[in-house]
């Protein structure tokens, strides 16, 4: 079972057509929903289970400039601007923090491979440094080791993705959005080679536009439109405890366990390598394609094969828009967490600061992460599809990106002036000869 999301009330009447219609109601999907909501555009959010349900809820809660691909930095500055007054515009609890992350180092190579991304930094007169073990120390207050210093963004934050993506679909809702929960779209109508409406699950909705934003679902329902969008599915596990007093407020990645302070006084933690690769028809289908990245990560990936190879597989046949869809049978994508994981990370986390042996664990589960072969998302229209835009394919990047990627997504489909050059997240990238790929010191 995952996270205890805020919940959001379903409007009861849907409309028979809409200017846009957002697939999709995480972090991305509302933050778009609101962009054009502010812009007066009438907008339409249909996700099939509750907003926030799936990885858009069960993330770190980091909101980091720190360690960003280069083609990602002007968007995750932009973001951090949006996060420092987002309560405001949604009269709401977000739960965000300046706090600061560190990237911890144990070795001199360790060392040098952050300070590369100093040059990634440099453009955008960031304040990240690098910390020497002394200077570590202070910003880790209690623990038991010392490093060799880190990577160390004061500047960055965190917040609560139990709390954000709810408070940005209320806010949307109050700025004439309508926000509708189990509520399945099955597929896309296309009149005259472009987008003329969305087939839900109750009924068909008129439309000049889709965005699609369903996360670890954008492949599958791409499909259904007969585009090829090369993404795969990673799961990630995360437990968090109960309040504790005298942890460490810096969020930190270390070689062993990564964590973060929570709103409520607990921390969320993880082991540094929490990502599980499950075996999907998918994985083979894309393999040239990611490997690069898989060449990069190996060291740092677990592989599953199991029951969920043949549950996708299963689920990606193509249904007609008539019949049930796999939308409505899966209304909430819900992974077991890898406890096994889970406890390592907390027996190296008290390893670490002793005074988390008095903590409790309150919870664990798992997300689904959708990863794309440069590790960068797409956020772009569709040339073959006038009326079809994609934001999906974060890459585990999504929560702390999530408010600048929203409002970059609307800028698109309502025609105005895109926040930032969206050329890095266009979608043709997979077929334009660009060959993508992830940077090695990210």
């Amino acid at each position: 079972m995952g996270p205890i999301v805020d919940p959001v009330p379903s409007d009861q009447v849907l409309p028979s057509k809409a200017a846009v219609v957002v697939v999709g109601g995480g972090i991305i999907g509302t933050s778009a929903a609101l962009a054009l909501a502010n812009r007066g555009v009438d907008v339409v959010l249909c996700e099939k289970g509750q907003i926030a349900g799936e990885q858009s809820s069960r993330n770190w809660g980091w909101v980091r400039k720190q360690g960003r691909d280069s083609r990602e930095m002007p968007l995750i500055v932009e973001s951090l601007r949006m996060w420092e007054r987002l309560d405001e515009e949604v009269q709401a609890e977000t739960g965000f923090r300046r706090a600061g992350t560190l990237f911890v180092c144990e070795t001199d190579e360790e060392m040098a491979r952050r300070a590369k991304w100093l040059d990634v930094a440099r453009p955008y007169q960031l304040d990240t440094r690098l910390l020497t073990g002394d200077e570590l120390a202070e910003l880790m207050p209690g623990a038991t080791r010392k490093f060799k210093g880190a990577l160390y963004t004061k500047s960055d934050g965190r917040a609560e993705p139990q709390k954000a993506a709810p408070a940005v679909a209320i806010a949307a809702r109050r700025k004439g959005a309508k926000i509708f929960t189990n509520c399945a779209v099955r597929g896309i109508e296309i009149s005259g080679g472009r987008v003329s409406g969305v087939v839900t699950e109750k009924k068909t909705i008129a439309c000049d536009a889709v965005l699609i934003a369903g996360g670890a679902w954008s492949r599958m329902f791409c499909a259904g439109a007969g585009l090829t969008l090369p993404s795969l599915r990673v799961r990630s596990s995360v437990l968090r405890t109960s309040p504790l007093e005298g942890g460490p407020e810096v969020a930190a990645w270390t070689p062993g366990v990564a964590y973060r302070r929570r709103l409520d006084g607990g921390y969320n933690i993880a082991s540094s390598r929490s990502a599980t690769a499950d075996i999907e028809p998918d994985n083979f289908r894309f393999l040239m394609l990611f490997l690069p990245t898989l060449e990069m990560e190996w060291r740092t990936l677990r592989f599953s094969f199991g029951k969920r190879f043949f549950e996708t597989w299963s689920q990606s046949r193509p249904r007609p828009v008539d019949q049930k869809s796999v939308y409505e049978e899966v209304r909430t994508l819900d992974p077991n967490p890898r406890s096994a994981i889970n406890s390592d990370a907390m027996t190296k986390m008290t390893e670490l600061y002793p005074v988390f042996a008095k903590a409790k664990v309150a919870q664990e589960w798992a997300g689904i992460i959708d990863v794309t072969p440069d590790a960068v998302p797409v956020i772009s229209g569709v040339d073959a599809i006038p009326g079809y835009y994609i934001a999906c394919g974060f890459s585990g990047h999504g929560f702390g990106i999530g408010p600048a990627a929203g409002r970059l997504a609307a800028d698109l489909v309502s025609g105005n002036t895109p926040i930032v050059d969206p050329h890095h997240f266009r979608f043709s990238r997979f077929t334009d000869g660009s060959n993508p790929r992830p940077e090695a010191h990210v």
